[in-house]
């Protein structure tokens, strides 16, 4: 008897198990499987985007510029002196705040405009105790000149009307 179920025994452990073959039939399909994905993926491009949206048109869009820069026109028509004045010197010599030459007062202006309009020019343009350079403004050197004669003969000056740059 012995003889019997050593023989048996003996067959059933030759043979494997079924979970044993599903793991290592698993273990060979599957990184078959994955190797198959990462091969059609490569070969349809390397993206699972579809073509239509690799057309010009969209890549166009997709990397369009994110801003721009648009330059002033370099030939533009200078603004009058009283344009200046409104949009940019008017914020403080229209009612002498800051300790500004109220536009007009000619008691004001007097000292000032005794030092010349050079002196007064390169005050305007630099800046002087609270004002900043150009008043704060983005006006040309020669539109700051002609708002300066502006207000200086307001104030009693009679200063010509500076010349354009060529």
């Amino acid at each position: 008897m012995s003889h019997s179920a050593h023989s048996n025994d003996t067959h059933a452990s030759t043979r494997p198990p079924l979970k044993l073959l599903t793991s290592v039939g698993a273990s060979f399909v599957l990184p078959l499987v994955v190797v198959g994905v990462l091969v059609s993926i490569f070969l349809s491009g390397g993206s699972s985007v579809p073509k239509a949206s690799m057309a010009e048109d969209a890549v166009a869009a997709r990397i369009q510029k994110v801003g721009s820069i648009a330059f002033a026109e370099a030939r533009k028509e200078a603004r009058t002196g009283e344009q200046v004045f409104q949009a940019q010197c008017g914020a403080c010599h229209a009612t002498g705040a800051a300790g500004s030459p109220k536009f007009g007062d000619a008691a004001a202006w007097g000292p000032r405009i005794g030092k010349g309009f050079d002196a007064l020019l390169t005050s305007a343009l630099k800046g002087k105790g609270n004002m900043s350079p150009q008043g704060g403004g983005a006006s040309s050197d020669f539109e700051v000149a002609r708002a300066v004669v502006y207000m200086a003969n307001a104030g009693g000056a009679k200063f010509a009307e500076p010349k354009a740059p060529k």
